[in-house]
Protein backbone atom coordinates (compact mmCIF):
# COMPACT_ATOMS: atom_id res chain seq x y z
CA UNK A 1 0.00 0.00 0.00
CA UNK A 2 1.61 3.24 -1.19
CA UNK A 3 -1.40 5.59 -1.07
CA UNK A 4 -4.00 5.76 1.68
CA UNK A 5 -7.50 6.48 0.41
CA UNK A 6 -9.03 8.75 3.03
CA UNK A 7 -12.66 9.32 3.91
CA UNK A 8 -14.03 12.08 6.15
CA UNK A 9 -17.15 11.42 8.21
CA UNK A 10 -18.90 14.65 9.19
CA UNK A 11 -18.52 17.87 7.19
CA UNK A 12 -18.88 20.45 9.90
CA UNK A 13 -16.15 22.95 10.75
CA UNK A 14 -13.38 20.44 11.44
CA UNK A 15 -14.39 17.85 8.86
CA UNK A 16 -14.48 20.52 6.18
CA UNK A 17 -11.05 21.80 7.19
CA UNK A 18 -9.52 18.31 7.14
CA UNK A 19 -11.10 17.59 3.76
CA UNK A 20 -9.67 20.77 2.27
CA UNK A 21 -6.18 19.97 3.53
CA UNK A 22 -6.34 16.50 2.01
CA UNK A 23 -7.66 17.85 -1.27
CA UNK A 24 -4.78 20.34 -1.41
CA UNK A 25 -2.30 17.47 -1.17
CA UNK A 26 -0.90 18.55 2.21
CA UNK A 27 -0.76 14.94 3.39
CA UNK A 28 1.83 13.03 1.35
CA UNK A 29 0.77 9.45 0.85
CA UNK A 30 -2.95 10.17 1.22
CA UNK A 31 -5.74 11.16 -1.12
CA UNK A 32 -9.30 12.23 -0.28
CA UNK A 33 -11.65 9.76 -1.95
CA UNK A 34 -14.91 9.98 0.03
CA UNK A 35 -16.98 12.27 2.22
CA UNK A 36 -20.02 11.44 4.29
CA UNK A 37 -22.63 13.52 6.11
CA UNK A 38 -26.34 13.06 6.88
CA UNK A 39 -27.12 16.77 6.50
CA UNK A 40 -28.47 17.48 2.97
CA UNK A 41 -27.10 21.04 3.04
CA UNK A 42 -23.60 19.81 3.81
CA UNK A 43 -23.87 17.18 1.09
CA UNK A 44 -24.71 19.90 -1.44
CA UNK A 45 -21.71 21.87 -0.20
CA UNK A 46 -19.51 18.80 -0.61
CA UNK A 47 -20.75 18.18 -4.15
CA UNK A 48 -19.90 21.78 -5.08
CA UNK A 49 -16.53 22.02 -3.34
CA UNK A 50 -14.93 18.57 -3.55
CA UNK A 51 -15.00 17.55 -7.22
CA UNK A 52 -14.10 13.94 -7.95
CA UNK A 53 -14.73 12.87 -4.36
CA UNK A 54 -17.44 10.27 -3.75
CA UNK A 55 -20.25 11.57 -1.54
CA UNK A 56 -22.22 9.42 0.91
CA UNK A 57 -25.11 10.15 3.26
CA UNK A 58 -24.60 7.02 5.38
CA UNK A 59 -21.43 6.00 7.21
CA UNK A 60 -21.97 2.28 6.73
CA UNK A 61 -22.30 2.76 2.97
CA UNK A 62 -18.99 4.65 2.89
CA UNK A 63 -17.26 2.04 5.05
CA UNK A 64 -18.46 -0.82 2.83
CA UNK A 65 -17.90 0.97 -0.47
CA UNK A 66 -14.31 -0.17 -0.97
CA UNK A 67 -13.42 3.49 -1.62
CA UNK A 68 -11.47 4.17 1.57
CA UNK A 69 -8.70 2.64 3.68
CA UNK A 70 -8.93 5.11 6.56
CA UNK A 71 -11.41 7.62 7.95
CA UNK A 72 -11.28 10.86 9.90
CA UNK A 73 -14.29 10.96 12.23
CA UNK A 74 -15.58 14.48 12.83
CA UNK A 75 -19.14 13.80 13.94
CA UNK A 76 -20.90 14.99 17.14
CA UNK A 77 -19.29 13.89 20.42
CA UNK A 78 -21.74 11.13 21.26
CA UNK A 79 -21.18 9.45 17.89
CA UNK A 80 -17.39 9.08 18.06
CA UNK A 81 -17.26 5.62 19.68
CA UNK A 82 -20.01 4.12 17.51
CA UNK A 83 -18.62 5.57 14.29
CA UNK A 84 -15.13 4.34 15.18
CA UNK A 85 -16.26 0.83 16.09
CA UNK A 86 -18.22 0.48 12.85
CA UNK A 87 -15.11 1.51 10.94
CA UNK A 88 -12.99 -1.10 12.74
CA UNK A 89 -15.61 -3.73 11.88
CA UNK A 90 -15.13 -2.77 8.23
CA UNK A 91 -11.29 -2.98 8.55
CA UNK A 92 -10.94 0.80 8.23
CA UNK A 93 -8.15 2.70 10.07
CA UNK A 94 -9.51 5.48 12.32
CA UNK A 95 -8.42 8.99 13.25
CA UNK A 96 -11.02 10.38 15.66
CA UNK A 97 -11.61 14.01 16.51
CA UNK A 98 -11.63 15.00 20.18
CA UNK A 99 -13.16 14.17 22.57
CA UNK A 100 -13.00 10.37 22.37
CA UNK A 101 -16.64 10.34 23.42
CA UNK A 102 -18.88 11.65 26.17
CA UNK A 103 -18.65 8.88 28.76
CA UNK A 104 -15.79 6.49 29.46
CA UNK A 105 -17.82 3.26 29.49
CA UNK A 106 -18.56 3.71 25.78
CA UNK A 107 -14.99 4.78 25.00
CA UNK A 108 -13.62 1.73 26.80
CA UNK A 109 -15.64 -0.46 24.42
CA UNK A 110 -14.21 1.48 21.48
CA UNK A 111 -10.66 1.02 22.75
CA UNK A 112 -11.17 -2.73 23.13
CA UNK A 113 -12.48 -3.00 19.58
CA UNK A 114 -9.56 -0.92 18.27
CA UNK A 115 -6.93 -3.10 19.94
CA UNK A 116 -8.60 -6.29 18.73
CA UNK A 117 -8.68 -4.97 15.15
CA UNK A 118 -4.94 -4.37 14.89
CA UNK A 119 -5.70 -1.26 12.81
CA UNK A 120 -4.19 2.20 13.22
CA UNK A 121 -6.16 4.29 15.71
CA UNK A 122 -5.31 7.93 16.38
CA UNK A 123 -7.01 10.85 18.10
CA UNK A 124 -6.81 14.51 17.15
CA UNK A 125 -4.86 15.89 20.09
CA UNK A 126 -3.14 18.45 17.91
CA UNK A 127 -1.77 20.50 20.83
CA UNK A 128 0.66 17.64 21.44
CA UNK A 129 2.49 18.95 18.36
CA UNK A 130 3.22 22.27 20.11
CA UNK A 131 6.98 22.36 20.92
CA UNK A 132 6.30 24.16 24.23
CA UNK A 133 4.17 21.32 25.59
CA UNK A 134 6.56 18.73 24.18
CA UNK A 135 9.39 20.49 26.06
CA UNK A 136 7.37 20.70 29.28
CA UNK A 137 6.76 16.97 29.15
CA UNK A 138 10.42 16.32 28.44
CA UNK A 139 11.51 18.37 31.46
CA UNK A 140 9.02 16.64 33.77
CA UNK A 141 9.67 13.10 32.54
CA UNK A 142 13.46 13.57 32.66
CA UNK A 143 13.29 14.43 36.37
CA UNK A 144 14.88 17.85 35.81
CA UNK A 145 12.00 19.58 37.59
CA UNK A 146 12.10 17.01 40.39
CA UNK A 147 9.11 15.32 41.96
CA UNK A 148 5.94 17.30 41.25
CA UNK A 149 4.42 19.13 44.21
CA UNK A 150 1.80 21.44 42.73
CA UNK A 151 0.09 21.92 39.36
CA UNK A 152 -2.06 24.86 38.31
CA UNK A 153 -3.71 25.63 34.98
CA UNK A 154 -5.87 28.70 34.49
CA UNK A 155 -7.29 28.42 30.98
CA UNK A 156 -9.93 31.07 30.34
CA UNK A 157 -8.91 32.56 26.99
CA UNK A 158 -11.84 31.27 24.94
CA UNK A 159 -14.52 33.83 25.50
CA UNK A 160 -17.93 32.91 24.05
CA UNK A 161 -20.96 35.14 23.51
CA UNK A 162 -24.59 34.13 23.90
CA UNK A 163 -24.84 34.35 20.10
CA UNK A 164 -22.27 31.56 19.84
CA UNK A 165 -24.38 29.29 22.02
CA UNK A 166 -27.58 30.24 20.20
CA UNK A 167 -26.08 29.36 16.81
CA UNK A 168 -27.25 25.73 17.07
CA UNK A 169 -30.01 24.14 19.13
CA UNK A 170 -27.66 21.25 19.99
CA UNK A 171 -24.98 23.55 21.36
CA UNK A 172 -24.39 23.62 25.11
CA UNK A 173 -26.98 20.92 25.82
CA UNK A 174 -26.56 17.63 27.67
CA UNK A 175 -28.29 15.69 24.91
CA UNK A 176 -26.55 17.46 22.05
CA UNK A 177 -22.93 17.92 23.17
CA UNK A 178 -22.83 16.05 26.46
CA UNK A 179 -21.27 18.94 28.33
CA UNK A 180 -20.02 22.50 28.19
CA UNK A 181 -16.59 24.05 28.51
CA UNK A 182 -15.01 20.85 29.87
CA UNK A 183 -16.15 18.70 26.96
CA UNK A 184 -16.10 21.28 24.17
CA UNK A 185 -13.15 23.59 24.80
CA UNK A 186 -11.02 21.69 27.34
CA UNK A 187 -10.33 18.16 26.00
CA UNK A 188 -6.92 19.25 24.66
CA UNK A 189 -5.94 20.81 27.99
CA UNK A 190 -7.10 17.86 30.06
CA UNK A 191 -5.16 15.57 27.73
CA UNK A 192 -2.02 17.68 28.06
CA UNK A 193 -2.43 17.85 31.84
CA UNK A 194 -2.37 14.07 32.19
CA UNK A 195 0.18 13.61 29.34
CA UNK A 196 2.67 15.89 31.09
CA UNK A 197 1.85 15.35 34.77
CA UNK A 198 0.15 11.95 34.95
CA UNK A 199 -3.30 11.08 36.27
CA UNK A 200 -4.49 12.21 39.71
CA UNK A 201 -6.31 9.78 41.99
CA UNK A 202 -8.74 12.20 43.67
CA UNK A 203 -10.95 14.83 42.05
CA UNK A 204 -13.18 17.51 43.59
CA UNK A 205 -14.92 19.92 41.23
CA UNK A 206 -17.42 22.75 41.12
CA UNK A 207 -19.08 22.98 37.70
CA UNK A 208 -21.46 25.94 37.50
CA UNK A 209 -24.15 25.37 34.88
CA UNK A 210 -25.43 28.39 32.98
CA UNK A 211 -23.69 30.80 35.34
CA UNK A 212 -22.75 33.39 32.72
CA UNK A 213 -24.85 32.33 29.69
CA UNK A 214 -28.37 31.09 29.07
CA UNK A 215 -27.29 27.45 28.65
CA UNK A 216 -27.95 24.19 30.49
CA UNK A 217 -24.35 23.00 30.74
CA UNK A 218 -21.33 24.31 32.65
CA UNK A 219 -19.56 27.54 31.65
CA UNK A 220 -17.50 28.09 34.83
CA UNK A 221 -15.38 25.37 36.49
CA UNK A 222 -12.94 25.16 39.41
CA UNK A 223 -11.25 21.83 40.14
CA UNK A 224 -8.97 20.51 42.89
CA UNK A 225 -7.10 17.23 42.46
CA UNK A 226 -4.63 15.12 44.44
CA UNK A 227 -1.94 12.76 43.14
CA UNK A 228 -0.70 9.49 44.62
CA UNK A 229 2.60 11.13 45.64
CA UNK A 230 0.80 13.87 47.58
CA UNK A 231 1.02 16.54 44.89
CA UNK A 232 -2.03 18.74 44.41
CA UNK A 233 -3.45 20.53 41.41
CA UNK A 234 -6.04 23.10 40.39
CA UNK A 235 -7.76 23.60 37.05
CA UNK A 236 -9.83 26.71 36.38
CA UNK A 237 -11.75 27.37 33.18
CA UNK A 238 -14.67 29.43 31.90
CA UNK A 239 -16.01 30.93 28.67
CA UNK A 240 -16.86 34.27 30.29
CA UNK A 241 -13.56 35.89 31.33
CA UNK A 242 -12.42 38.87 29.29
CA UNK A 243 -9.55 39.19 28.82
CA UNK A 244 -8.79 35.56 29.44
CA UNK A 245 -5.69 33.84 30.81
CA UNK A 246 -3.70 30.78 29.77
CA UNK A 247 -1.13 30.00 32.46
CA UNK A 248 0.13 26.47 33.08
CA UNK A 249 2.39 26.28 36.12
CA UNK A 250 4.19 23.24 37.52
CA UNK A 251 6.08 23.31 40.83
CA UNK A 252 8.55 20.54 41.61
CA UNK A 253 11.28 19.87 44.11
CA UNK A 254 13.80 21.58 41.82
CA UNK A 255 11.85 24.72 40.99
CA UNK A 256 8.95 26.01 38.95
CA UNK A 257 8.03 25.73 35.27
CA UNK A 258 5.66 28.34 33.81
CA UNK A 259 4.06 28.31 30.38
CA UNK A 260 2.37 31.60 29.50
CA UNK A 261 2.18 33.94 26.52
CA UNK A 262 3.83 31.37 24.22
CA UNK A 263 6.96 31.27 26.38
CA UNK A 264 8.36 28.69 28.78
CA UNK A 265 10.28 29.80 31.87
CA UNK A 266 12.13 27.54 34.32
CA UNK A 267 12.81 29.00 37.78
CA UNK A 268 15.49 26.47 38.73
CA UNK A 269 16.46 26.21 42.40
CA UNK A 270 20.16 26.10 43.21
CA UNK A 271 19.37 23.62 45.99
CA UNK A 272 16.34 21.29 45.83
CA UNK A 273 13.56 22.56 48.07
CA UNK A 274 13.27 19.42 50.21
CA UNK A 275 17.01 19.46 50.86
CA UNK A 276 17.05 23.16 51.66
CA UNK A 277 14.05 22.85 53.99
CA UNK A 278 15.91 20.50 56.34
CA UNK A 279 19.50 21.72 56.03
CA UNK A 280 19.11 25.49 56.21
CA UNK A 281 20.04 27.14 59.51
CA UNK A 282 18.40 30.47 58.67
CA UNK A 283 15.00 31.58 59.91
CA UNK A 284 13.81 33.29 56.74
CA UNK A 285 16.01 32.05 53.93
CA UNK A 286 14.79 32.94 50.47
CA UNK A 287 15.74 30.01 48.20
CA UNK A 288 18.11 31.05 45.42
CA UNK A 289 17.24 30.20 41.83
CA UNK A 290 18.18 30.87 38.23
CA UNK A 291 15.64 32.15 35.74
CA UNK A 292 15.97 30.15 32.53
CA UNK A 293 14.10 31.18 29.42
CA UNK A 294 13.74 27.73 27.94
CA UNK A 295 14.71 27.55 24.30
CA UNK A 296 11.88 25.87 22.44
CA UNK A 297 12.54 24.88 18.85
CA UNK A 298 10.50 23.16 16.20
CA UNK A 299 7.40 23.65 14.13
CA UNK A 300 3.85 23.39 15.43
CA UNK A 301 1.99 21.57 12.63
CA UNK A 302 -1.22 21.12 14.66
CA UNK A 303 -4.00 19.20 12.85
CA UNK A 304 -2.07 18.55 9.67
CA UNK A 305 0.78 17.15 11.73
CA UNK A 306 -1.58 14.67 13.39
CA UNK A 307 -2.99 13.58 10.03
CA UNK A 308 0.47 13.17 8.51
CA UNK A 309 1.58 11.05 11.47
CA UNK A 310 -1.57 8.93 11.12
CA UNK A 311 -0.84 8.23 7.46
CA UNK A 312 2.81 7.54 8.30
CA UNK A 313 1.68 5.07 10.95
CA UNK A 314 -0.41 3.13 8.43
CA UNK A 315 2.20 3.16 5.66
CA UNK A 316 5.45 2.83 7.58
CA UNK A 317 4.63 2.07 11.20
CA UNK A 318 5.73 5.54 12.35
CA UNK A 319 4.48 6.76 15.76
CA UNK A 320 1.17 8.55 16.08
CA UNK A 321 0.98 11.96 17.73
CA UNK A 322 -1.57 10.41 20.11
CA UNK A 323 -2.77 6.82 20.27
CA UNK A 324 -6.57 6.70 20.05
CA UNK A 325 -6.88 4.72 23.26
CA UNK A 326 -5.28 7.63 25.18
CA UNK A 327 -8.44 9.68 24.71
CA UNK A 328 -10.02 7.93 27.66
CA UNK A 329 -7.58 9.57 30.10
CA UNK A 330 -8.66 13.19 29.66
CA UNK A 331 -12.29 12.05 29.39
CA UNK A 332 -11.93 10.25 32.72
CA UNK A 333 -10.89 13.57 34.24
CA UNK A 334 -13.88 15.48 32.86
CA UNK A 335 -16.29 12.66 33.79
CA UNK A 336 -14.89 12.71 37.33
CA UNK A 337 -15.23 16.49 37.48
CA UNK A 338 -18.88 16.33 36.44
CA UNK A 339 -19.65 13.52 38.85
CA UNK A 340 -17.99 15.34 41.74
CA UNK A 341 -20.02 18.46 41.04
CA UNK A 342 -23.30 16.57 40.56
CA UNK A 343 -22.91 14.52 43.75
CA UNK A 344 -21.10 17.17 45.79
CA UNK A 345 -18.44 14.57 46.67
CA UNK A 346 -14.76 13.87 46.18
CA UNK A 347 -14.32 11.28 43.41
CA UNK A 348 -11.72 8.57 43.90
CA UNK A 349 -10.32 7.12 40.67
CA UNK A 350 -10.84 4.69 39.03
CA UNK A 351 -14.17 6.21 38.07
CA UNK A 352 -17.49 4.53 38.84
CA UNK A 353 -18.56 4.45 35.19
CA UNK A 354 -22.06 3.11 35.85
CA UNK A 355 -22.79 5.86 38.34
CA UNK A 356 -21.54 8.52 35.96
CA UNK A 357 -23.69 7.20 33.12
CA UNK A 358 -26.73 7.09 35.40
CA UNK A 359 -26.22 10.72 36.42
CA UNK A 360 -25.56 11.78 32.83
CA UNK A 361 -28.81 10.17 31.69
CA UNK A 362 -30.67 12.28 34.26
CA UNK A 363 -29.16 15.37 32.66
CA UNK A 364 -30.06 14.16 29.18
CA UNK A 365 -33.64 13.46 30.24
CA UNK A 366 -34.04 17.10 31.29
CA UNK A 367 -32.28 18.56 28.25
CA UNK A 368 -34.10 21.00 25.99
CA UNK A 369 -32.52 19.26 23.00
CA UNK A 370 -34.30 16.11 21.86
CA UNK A 371 -32.88 13.34 24.07
CA UNK A 372 -30.86 10.65 22.39
CA UNK A 373 -30.65 7.00 23.35
CA UNK A 374 -27.30 5.97 24.77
Amino acid sequence: MNIIRMGVLGIGNMGTSHSKQLLKGRVPGAVLTAICDNNPERLLYAHDNFPGVEIFNNAQDMYKSGKIDAVIIATPHYSHPMDSMQAFDASIHVLCEKPAGVYTKNVREMNKKAKESGLSFGIMFNLRTNPIYIKMREIVKSGELGELKRISWIITDWYRTQFYYDSGNWRATWAGEGGGVLLNQCPHNLDLWQWICGMPNKVTAFCHEGKWHNIEVEDDVTVYVEYPNGATGTFVTTTSDAPGTNRFELTGNNGKLVCENETLTFYKLKIPERELAFTSRELFENPAYDVINVNVEGDCPMHIGVINAFVGNILRGEPLVAEGWEGINGLTLSNAMYLSSWTNKEIILPLDEELFLSELNKKIAGSKFKPISI
